[in-house]
């Protein structure tokens, strides 16, 4: 028997059941449909943090205090004080494979403008910051100076949401009076808007400020939080880094066999970290959504056997007539593969569109790759014909003549 006329068969036998092959196939709509959502969406996830963290300079390195162990016993990392300018000086000075280098002294508190007031946090540093962290200009203004850190001034540059929420009727913040912590700061700038970063965390709600003015108006303190640095590029990224831990280790005076009481983190190694934390994630979405077609071929299988019951004299009148055992083998997987690949094309059109949606009404970002829909696809097929084979193997052994007989 050739194709065509397997085909005849097995359409002919699927619109006699219309709503029964509809309801087979719904498992493997939901299965493939499922499948690439989630890697669309998983895959867009992954994207997004991975340009984000790269916007932010694929060659930024960040020093962070760390726990030592004293005593015995280890501290928390966010109690302890050990970066000071000193560190900052050795790097510049000693760095060779560092472009820019940055201190950090932040604070959180209401910034007050007027009658309007707001939570937000400001943040010390100096001059090279917004080189450090690129693609952050200036929309407005201009940026404090080196005389201006010398001199402790009272000087800060606003980001987008703290302008938004200070001056709501319109004002032109530059040259404006704002209060933190009871201290007033004259805005000299405006940054660009940068939305939220890969974490959530709304980037333009922050004042930016001479860290001297920060440590000692408002911190009261000679330590910083963070040291933020750049390396020449990207390739030296490693490099940078080593040299960072080495310069700062000399700086505080620690013995081979101390351990550092500082962290030194590269974007590299986060963007390398939250890729594969992404992916994992990914594979575990697809995971979960392949069992809907597990469960899709068991419902064909199932499907499978009630119509070799209900055609058992069927199949007996075709065997006495000359059909062998492999032809009604082959009628049976032909229309057990046709309800796979077709419900496979219904579920690549609701899984593209499903994936669209999501993007259009929450605004998430999705990626659909060409070999999930390949993959998903594949997998419908297989599924198919595993499990329409043994159905259709128990078609092809019935005796033909208990088939006739069979009531």
């Amino acid at each position: 028997m050739n194709l065509a006329n397997l085909l005849k068969i097995a359409l002919k036998a699927l619109r006699r059941n219309k709503l029964r092959a509809f309801l087979t196939m719904l498992g493997i709509i939901i299965g493939v449909a499922s499948v690439i959502a989630m890697l669309a969406i998983g895959q867009g996830s992954k994207q997004s943090i991975q340009g984000q963290l790269s916007a932010m300079g694929s060659n930024m390195i960040v020093i962070r205090p760390n726990s030592n162990l004293q005593a015995g016993a280890r501290l928390d990392a966010t109690s302890v004080q050990t970066l000071t300018l000193e560190d900052v000086k050795a790097l510049q000075k000693k760095g060779t494979f560092l472009s820019a280098v940055s201190p950090s002294a932040s604070a959180r508190g209401q910034v007050i403008y007027g009658n309007n007031n707001w939570p937000t946090s400001i943040q010390g540093v100096n001059t090279q910051y917004l080189d450090i962290i690129r693609e952050w200009k200036l929309s407005a203004g201009a940026n404090f100076s080196e005389k201006d850190i010398n001199t402790e001034a009272k000087v800060c540059l606003l980001g987008q949401t703290v302008v938004n929420n200070l001056f709501q009727h319109g004002e032109e913040p530059v040259g404006k009076y704002v209060r933190f912590a009871k201290i007033p700061f004259l805005v000299i700038g405006i940054l660009s808007v940068k939305g939220e970063n890969a974490f959530g965390q709304d980037q333009d709600d922050i004042i930016i400020a001479p860290y001297t003015s920060v440590q000692k108006r408002i911190l009261s303190t000679i330590y910083f939080q963070n040291i933020y640095a750049s390396a020449l590029d990207e390739n030296t990224t490693e490099a940078a880094s080593a040299e960072i831990s080495s310069i700062i280790r000399t700086s505080h005076r620690l013995k081979p066999s101390d351990e550092d009481d500082f962290a030194v983190r590269t974007m590299q190694e986060l963007i390398k970290t939250f890729s594969s934390t992404s992916q994992l994630l990914t594979i575990l979405l697809a995971v979960i959504a392949s069992i809907s077609l597990v469960v899709g071929g068991i419902g064909i299988m199932n499907i499978m056997y009630v119509s070799v019951t209900e055609r058992t004299r069927e199949i007996g009148l075709r065997m006495s007539l000359g059909a062998k055992g492999r032809d009604i083998l082959f009628q049976f997987l032909t229309e057990a593969i046709l309800i796979s690949i077709t419900g496979g094309l219904l579920g690549v059109t609701l899984g593209i569109t499903a994936t669209r949606m999501v993007t259009y009404f929450l605004s998430w970002p999705t990626l659909i790759l060409e070999s999930s829909i390949l993959l998903s696809f594949l997998v419908c097929v297989i599924t198919g014909i595993f499990f329409g084979y043994y159905p259709a193997l128990k078609a092809s052994k019935l005796d033909p003549i208990e088939a006739l007989r069979y009531e």
